[in-house]
C-alpha cells in the first residue's frame, strides 16, 4: 500500500483525503493506474524499437489486441510500434507494389495485404492509409503514361467516364469500411485476391479475347464506363485496394488494349484515391506515419514498373501475380 500510494503522489498529486469509503476506493484506483501506466512505460521500449506516429490508436500491451481504439472520434494519436524487420519487410513489399502498379496494374493489393498481415491496425486505417499513398502513385503513373503516349485524345473520354463514376463509388466505399469488422475485410480482401489471381490464370492460360467491347463513344457504352468505374470505386474504397487492381482486368476483358488499360486506371486512380482519402480522414483513419514509411518506395516502384511494362511481355508476369494472389487469398481469408 506504502508502494501504491508514493506511485499516486508522484503521478496523480491530490490534496490529502481521509481514507474512508468512496474517496479510499478511489484512491486505490488511482494508485493501481498509476502503477500500471509506469509498468507500461518500462517494458515498452525494449520491445517495440520503431515507433511511427499517426492518428487515433494506442498501445495497451495488457489488452489481447495490442493496438486498439482508446476515443473513437477523438484526436488521439496512432503510436504504432514496428520492429525493424516488420519495417523492412513493409519498405520492400511497397517498392514491389508500386512496380506492380504501373507494369499489369495489379500490384497495390499486397501493400494492403501487408498492412493488414504485419500490423494489428484496423480495417479502416488499413484503407485510410494505403489510399492516402495512392494518391501519389495515381498522379506519377499517370504523368509517366501521358508522357509515353497511352493517355492520348482518344483514350481521354473512357478516362473522363471512369473517373466520373468513381467519386460517388470511393465515397460510398470509405462509408461502408465503418461498417465492416477486420475479420470480414480480411475475407473479403482475400476473396477479391483469389478470384483476381484465378480470373487472370484463366484467362491467360487460355488465352482468352475480350469477352465484349464497349464503344465508350456511344450513350450505352458511356452509361456503362461510368457505372463500371462507380463499382471499381466502391471496391477501392472499401477494401483499400489501388484502381488498377480491379479496373486493369476489368478493362481488358471489355477489350482495351493492355497498356492503355494500365495508363486508364492510373487517372482513374487518383479520383478514386482522393476522394476515398478524403472520407477516411473526416473519419480520422489515416497513420500519417505508415503513409510516410510506404510511401516512398512506393513511387520508387511505379517509375521502375513504367519503365518494366515497356520493356518486356507482361503476359509471364500476369501468371506469377495470378499464383502469387491465390496462395495469399486462403491466409487472408481465414
Amino acid at each position: 500500500m506504502t508502494t501504491a500510494r508514493a506511485e499516486l503522489t508522484a503521478h496523480d498529486p491530490i490534496e490529502p483525503v481521509f481514507e474512508v469509503g468512496a474517496q479510499r476506493q478511489l484512491e486505490r484506483e488511482l494508485a493501481h493506474t498509476s502503477v500500471r501506466t509506469a509498468s507500461r512505460k518500462s517494458v515498452a521500449p525494449s520491445i517495440t524499437p520503431f515507433m511511427i506516429r499517426g492518428s487515433r490508436l494506442s498501445l495497451r500491451e495488457e489488452d489481447e489486441r495490442p493496438y486498439q481504439r482508446s476515443n473513437p472520434g477523438g484526436d488521439e494519436m496512432i503510436d504504432l510500434a514496428l520492429s525493424f524487420g516488420v519495417a523492412a519487410a513493409l519498405v520492400g513489399i511497397a517498392f514491389v507494389s508500386g512496380i506492380g502498379i504501373t507494369t499489369i496494374g495489379p500490384g497495390g493489393i499486397f501493400l494492403t495485404i501487408a498492412l493488414y498481415a504485419l500490423t494489428p491496425v484496423g480495417s479502416d486505417v488499413i484503407a485510410g492509409t494505403v489510399q492516402v499513398a495512392f494518391i501519389a502513385t495515381g498522379l506519377l503513373g499517370t504523368v509517366a503514361y501521358v508522357r509515353s503516349g497511352e493517355l492520348s485524345g482518344e483514350n481521354w473520354r473512357l478516362t473522363g467516364l471512369l473517373c466520373g463514376g468513381s467519386v460517388g463509388g470511393a465515397l460510398f466505399g470509405a462509408w461502408l469500411n465503418g461498417f465492416v469488422s477486420r475479420e470480414l475485410f480480411g475475407l473479403l480482401l482475400g476473396t477479391l485476391a483469389g478470384t483476381a489471381g484465378l480470373l487472370i490464370i484463366y484467362r491467360e492460360r487460355r488465352d482468352l479475347g475480350t469477352m465484349r467491347s464497349i464503344d465508350p463513344e456511344t450513350v450505352r457504352g458511356s452509361i456503362g464506363y461510368a457505372v463500371l468505374g462507380f463499382v471499381l470505386g466502391a471496391f477501392s474504397g472499401l477494401l483499400g485496394v489501388g484502381g488498377p487492381v480491379i479496373a486493369v482486368p476489368a478493362l481488358v476483358v471489355l477489350g482495351v488494349p493492355m497498356l492503355f488499360a494500365v495508363a486508364v486506371a492510373q487517372a482513374q486512380a487518383v479520383v478514386i484515391a482522393t476522394f476515398a482519402a478524403l472520407g477516411y480522414l473526416v473519419q480520422g483513419a489515416v497513420s500519417l506515419g505508415l503513409v510516410a514509411l510506404v510511401g516512398v518506395p512506393l513511387l520508387a516502384g511505379v517509375a521502375v514498373g513504367w519503365r518494366v511494362a515497356h520493356l518486356i511481355d507482361p503476359d509471364r508476369l500476369k501468371v506469377a501475380l495470378g499464383g502469387v494472389l491465390l496462395v495469399v487469398a486462403p491466409y487472408l481469408a481465414l
